[in-house]
């Protein structure tokens, strides 16, 4: 069984996704084989929010060259937005950073 903690890796900080955070809205990489119940269960038992709508987005490897210029990949990742409610408070890692 996994927990909360293994199905959400990390915040995505970038550009887009802190404007995106006026709208409650907040991007975090997921586990690759997480479903959208087990990311809304995840996040609200983790930052204790209510969460709206959940959307997912399989992010593909990248290609690459390295030193002998073979070509290799980077890894590929899931990616998902997480829309909170207008009643749900905001989460507390993304405040500064706007």
């Amino acid at each position: 069984m996994k927990t909360a903690y293994d199905i959400i890796i990390r915040p995505v900080i970038t550009e887009k996704s802190m404007e995106a955070v006026g709208d409650k809205k907040y991007v975090f990489e997921v586990a690759k084989d997480a479903n959208k119940v087990e990311i809304r269960k995840a996040i609200e038992q983790i930052f204790g929010v209510k969460v709206a709508s959940v959307n997912t987005i399989n992010v593909p490897g990248k290609t690459t060259r390295g030193r002998t210029g073979k070509p290799g990949r980077t890894a590929g990742w899931k990616k998902a937005v997480v829309r909170l409610t207008e009643t749900s408070k905001t989460i507390e890692i993304f405040e500064g950073m706007v």
